[in-house]
């Protein structure tokens, strides 16, 4: 019997490839596309995707509700893992780009961490891009890191925690949102 097993629902995609030599298996193996799950889509037609379980690892074990969360450009089919720390910097070169633009965005994004649908934000506000990345990447993709956060860290402050430091990077806190 497998060593602390956990129970969770899979849903299983039937794979079929033939046991041949080494290079050839290899090759075959090489040529398995990855599985992902479209999540949200953006205005210029490239997807926020996650896949499940994530790979994290707590304790030497597999974390099993973890999840990762990519961007999909499909203009030339390739991912990006985008990072806390990516769309932290991109908020800090707002922020010294343009202090009040970025700090609507930051408002904006405290509605998403509160559980507001990111494009009902930007359009309730009416928040327009400025430098860096889109508006509209930015609150999606929290949208789901945070999920990943609150999934892995549900006894601790999850998806506060990274909300909390982009508050105090503006020297803010919740209650200066109106």
């Amino acid at each position: 019997m497998a060593n602390k097993p956990f129970r969770y629902d899979a849903q299983l995609v039937v794979l079929n490839v033939p046991n041949s030599e080494q290079e050839s298996f290899r090759k075959r193996l090489l040529d398995i596309p990855y599985l992902l799950y479209e999540v949200e889509t953006l205005s210029n037609g490239d997807k926020i995707v996650i896949n499940k379980p994530g790979g994290k690892r707590s304790f030497g074990r597999l974390s099993r509700d973890d999840f990762m969360v990519f961007i999909y450009h499909m203009s030339d089919n390739t991912l990006w893992l985008i990072s806390h720390s990516e769309l932290f910097d991109d908020i800090m070169r707002k922020k010294e780009y343009n202090y009040g633009a970025a700090w609507e965005i930051v408002r904006g994004l405290y509605f998403v961490c509160c559980g507001q649908e990111p494009g009902d934000v930007i359009a309730k506000l009416g928040l327009t891009n400025i430098v860096g990345l889109p508006i509209e990447t930015i609150f999606k993709v929290y949208k789901w890191i945070w999920g990943q956060e609150d999934c892995n860290y549900p006894t601790k402050q999850g998806r506060w925690l990274s909300m909390n430091a982009i508050l105090d990077a503006f020297g803010k806190t919740k209650s200066d949102i109106s």
